[in-house]
């Protein structure tokens, strides 16, 4: 607040910051994203053009993340797209795309969580968008990925991992999810 003289008076300290300013609460941000590696690959070009045959399409999901810094993660969405006819491959599109985070002060369940499910979640539609203009730029019809349940699919490993654990209650997994 200030006072008649326009003189800073009332700072307003946040008293949860804790003393002298160390900053203890907690704090997430997705710091920067970008394209790690990118792969388009159209063996089967000009004759798979002429392919009438509805072709079959693998979608491969995989998540991992590296500990940059005490406080940064590097969140790497990979996909893999692969379409096949029964003449050959139409084209194959694989892409990492990465993301920056920054964590501080979460307790380390919680940290987890959010690099293996919410920041995937964040990453997944530029990643999708990518993908989907290889794939029309490889000359055949976009690949439009359904959106997908990360948080879902994060509880669901967790699961398989303590089913294979023998454990009543799931663990947080160590490697990639």
């Amino acid at each position: 607040m200030a006072d008649d003289n326009n003189v800073l008076t009332d700072l307003d300290m946040d008293p949860a910051a804790g003393a002298n300013g160390a900053d203890n609460r907690p704090a997430v941000s997705l710091l920067n994203q970008y394209v790690k590696d990118f792969s388009v690959e159209n063996p089967n070009a000009p004759q798979s053009y002429q392919w009438n045959d509805q072709p079959k399409v693998d979608i491969q999901v995989n998540i991992g993340a590296n500990q940059v810094t005490d406080e940064v993660h590097e969140v790497e969405l990979k996909l893999t797209a692969r379409a096949d006819a029964e003449q050959g491959n139409l084209y194959i599109v694989e892409l990492a795309y990465c993301g920056l985070v920054g964590i501080r002060n979460i307790p380390a369940e919680q940290a987890h969580a959010f690099l293996f499910a919410e920041a995937p979640r964040l990453l997944f539609p530029f990643a999708r968008a990518i993908v989907s203009d290889a794939v029309r730029d490889a000359g055949f019809p976009p690949l439009m990925l359904d959106p997908m349940d990360f948080g879902a699919l994060y509880q669901q490993q967790l699961q398989a991992r303590a089913a294979q654990q023998g454990e009543g209650a799931p663990a947080a997994p160590t490697g990639d999810a």
